[in-house]
């Protein structure tokens, strides 16, 4: 069975000896700059942080004006796009305008030559169809 380890008072929970790390030991620096510790630079104790801090926001300023100028691209392409679909679609309104003037005529000729020919044309339809239901029963018996 396993011991645990139990701090017998709440000050040993702080004593590193038990954990065999000496009282002098500090970890490393994580490299980020507190505004609590001494200045290197012989400034201001916060004057690196704030250093930092400005930069960090011309990163960040550098970074959102590319995307703006990103979506301006983006939004410029596609307000040309709207405009010559506006084109487009303006010269097929255009053409179906003209094509529907085109067939309005040629129906309108085809009723009145049909008005002037009487029922004449009609005889004729009827006849060939009478023709071509003889030569189909013609070859149905040949077969």
């Amino acid at each position: 069975m396993t011991q645990r380890y139990r701090p017998s008072s709440q000050n040993s929970l702080r004593d590193r000896a038990a954990l065999g790390i000496p009282d002098t030991f500090t970890p490393p620096q994580s490299g980020r700059s507190s505004p609590f510790a001494d200045n290197p630079y012989g400034g201001p104790s916060g004057y690196r942080y704030a250093d930092d801090l400005e930069g960090q926001n011309d990163d960040a300023l550098e970074g959102l004006s590319a995307k703006v100028k990103m979506l301006k691209d983006i939004t410029i392409g596609i307000g040309n796009e709207v405009r010559d679909s506006t084109i487009q679609l303006s010269q097929m309104n255009d053409a179906f305008a003209e094509t529907s003037g085109i067939l309005g005529g040629t129906f309108r000729r085809m009723n009145n030559m049909a008005a002037r020919q009487g029922c004449r044309w009609l005889w004729y339809i009827i006849f060939l169809m009478i023709v071509f239901w003889f030569f189909i029963v013609v070859w149905w018996f040949r077969r």
